[in-house]
């Protein structure tokens, strides 16, 4: 292998040491991609950048025997952010801290909104296919989202009390720092590869409400800063157009997405599942007046999931795929329908930190997970 092969063969293993992994293929379509979106010299340095995000001298400290000086690696490091291949993080520090980007799913490859080409989508696609072809079962099966219901069909407070993770207004409100919006890479890929969205047009339906998050959108040049009333708009929007509304699976998610069942790569595969209840996260599920519907079949038209079916003229209710979205809840015309929370509620992780840090822990097991909460306490690259 040549010097510049093994410094991508270098970072493939790198990555696949991340919670969300990019394992070897047999048809080297890990190497290509990489070498699409990473220069040599930017895949020398992502193997000097930590998982748990590090100070720009302690990263220094590393590679100044190349001869290159801080300033070097602050631009070369800024570079890299706004490609999308490594992050930057400011929240809880006095000072920008940098750390490595998953490739797949939220990270390096979301980060090429309004960047991807036709090329790019085929080589990714089917880099994807025969990674799972070629894993064990069990690995990357992480579900990193989950679903709350739209705002209005939530039930009365009076009769649920409703926490704020479950609550899209409140994590709105809530917001830590600016709220950005950016545009579907779902709907895009889709729109690109010819295939288009056959449940709406709206594409600009990705709010980042993370600071970090999104901050680094703007930067990136793929999001732009919104208020939050723009952002209700946009969720006004949404659930016109019947999406699953899918924040990350934590009490403080950095994005939520609005999703529909022809483009996700999440929501998508579920179509097909025969209990797609048991993969998601959800706290409700619907529940139909027999005595009030009448059978206009709007819900069974809609539902993303197909969980509404006619029975004796009745739109009765599949919970095997109901995830309580909401939304047969406020399109329903004779108000048929109503959300029913799940007991005992399914409390997420604290932070987006935490739930790596179990997926990490459930692909390298316990002792490999200690060795590395102890190299992290100690100040060393993970």
């Amino acid at each position: 292998m040549d010097t510049e092969s093994q410094v991508y063969r270098d970072l493939q293993k790198y990555l696949d040491r991340l919670p969300g992994g990019f394992p070897e293929v047999e048809s080297g379509l890990d190497i290509r991609i990489l070498k699409s979106f990473f220069t040599p010299e930017e895949a020398k340095m992502a193997v000097q950048i930590s998982m748990k995000p590090e100070p720009l001298e302690r990263i220094y400290s590393r590679v100044k025997k190349s001869g290159m000086s801080v300033e070097e690696l602050k631009q070369l490091l800024d570079r890299m952010m706004r490609k999308g291949i490594i992050l930057t993080n400011e929240e809880g520090y006095d000072e920008t801290h940098y750390s490595n980007a998953e490739f797949a799913m939220g990270g390096t490859f979301n980060f090429q909104i309004d960047r991807l080409t036709k090329d790019m989508l085929t080589d990714y696609h089917q880099y994807q296919a025969e990674r799972r072809t070629a894993e064990r079962p069990g690995i990357g099966r992480r579900l990193p989202l989950r679903t709350i219901p739209i705002e209005e069909s939530i039930p009365v407070p009076e009769k649920y009390q409703v926490s704020d993770y479950d609550s899209v207004r409140n994590l709105i409100e809530n917001a830590r720092g600016q709220i950005a919006v950016a545009n579907c890479i779902c709907r895009q890929t889709s729109r690109i590869l010819g295939d288009g969205c056959g449940k709406t047009d709206l594409e600009e339906a990705c709010l980042m409400i993370g600071p970090d998050h999104a901050k680094r959108h703007v930067e990136m040049g793929i999001g732009r800063y919104i208020t939050k009333e723009e952002a209700f708009g946009i969720l006004e929007k949404a659930q016109k157009a019947g999406l699953v509304l899918q924040p990350e699976n934590s009490q403080r998610p950095d994005a939520i997405c609005c999703c529909c069942g022809d483009c996700c790569v999440l929501l998508k595969p579920f179509t097909k599942h025969p209990r797609p209840v048991e993969l998601y996260v959800t706290n409700y599920y619907v529940e139909v007046d027999p005595e009030l519907c009448n059978g206009c079949q709007e819900c069974v038209e809609k539902c993303q999931l197909g969980a509404r079916v006619m029975v004796d003229g009745i739109a009765e209710v599949n919970l095997d795929r109901c995830i309580g979205c909401g939304n047969c809840v406020v399109l329903c015309p004779s108000n048929a329908n109503r959300l029913q929370k799940k007991e005992p509620e399914k409390v997420p992780l604290g932070d987006k930190d935490t739930v790596n840090m179990k997926a990490l822990a459930g692909k390298v097991g316990a002792w490999n997970m200690a060795k590395i909460r102890m190299k992290m306490r100690l100040g060393l690259k993970v």
